[in-house]
């Protein structure tokens, strides 16, 4: 409930994960000081624990070097989209423009309903399925082009046909498949193993154990959130919640300016 109520706090987007493990870290500090009240504090502070410590961090930063890499690639990813979609617009403006023929129209018009299903696919209100089938449905047009352009202008919708098929496959497999979710386990395990053992390690004075268990408790905690963060950069979607996301503009930018074009040529009012 508590977490619930720091997730409502308007927040800037590079605190949201900090919001989000203070709950955690504010249960984990109570169970502390009840634990110490009632006398419960058996375990002592030792070179082993310390390692234990150690040996979770480095699993994380391991982690986090993983996902980063899979991060870098999704921030070329929109752009690229953005990028083959206007080529595909290019090609279907000049048709148009020579020929003003209805086959280009509707193309065009098509293209620009294929721009809004991209959006809604990225938030999730599409299924994968259907944007295929629409993006499959320009291979209709093209065989309608055959007449009206040159070969090789049909061969470059198809090719950007193509780059488009392959970058929503690739953003795809990285939104739904995890990096190394047995590592994520094994660093989960550890870091509740820890907390557990903060909680009944004996240290005086107890003000400074305080300190260091909420303290080591945030970093730990906060670690594994940004890992899972970092791991779906498409998480648009009211329940991923996730605050390191891609940013989608060059594609919100493109749907714009095919939408201006189009009312310039009077294709739509």
């Amino acid at each position: 409930m508590m977490q619930k109520f720091f997730n409502k706090i308007p927040i800037n987007s590079r605190w949201r994960l900090a919001a989000k493990t203070i709950p955690l870290v504010i249960g984990i500090v109570l169970v502390k000081f009840v634990t110490h009240d009632l006398g419960y504090q058996f375990l002592t502070l030792n070179s082993l624990f310390t390692a234990i410590i150690s040996a979770n961090i480095f699993l994380i930063g391991f982690l986090v070097s993983g996902t980063l890499v899979d991060y870098k690639e999704s921030e070329k990813l929109p752009g690229d989209l953005a990028a083959s979609l206007e080529a595909m617009a290019d090609e279907g403006l000049i048709i148009y423009q020579n020929k003003k023929t209805v086959e280009a129209k509707n193309y065009l018009l098509k293209l620009s309903t294929f721009s809004d299903a991209l959006v809604n696919w990225f938030y999730k209100k599409e299924t994968t399925n259907d944007l295929m089938s629409k993006l499959l449905s320009f291979n209709d047009d093209f065989l309608k082009f055959e007449n009206q352009t040159q070969a090789n202008f049909i061969v470059r919708m198809k090719q950007e046909q193509n780059s488009v098929r392959r970058m929503v496959n690739r953003i795809r497999t990285i939104r739904d498949t995890s990096f190394l979710g047995t590592g994520y386990a094994i660093a989960e395990i550890i870091t509740t193993v820890l907390i557990i053992g903060f909680i009944f390690l004996d240290m005086n004075p107890f003000y400074e154990s305080m300190f260091f268990v909420s303290f080591v408790s945030f970093i730990l905690i906060y670690m594994i959130y940004f890992i899972k963060d970092l791991d779906n950069p498409f998480g648009y979607n009211k329940e991923d919640s996730l605050v390191e996301e891609v940013s989608l503009k060059p594609i919100l930018d493109t749907q714009k300016r095919l939408k201006e074009y189009y009312v310039e040529l009077d294709l739509v009012k």
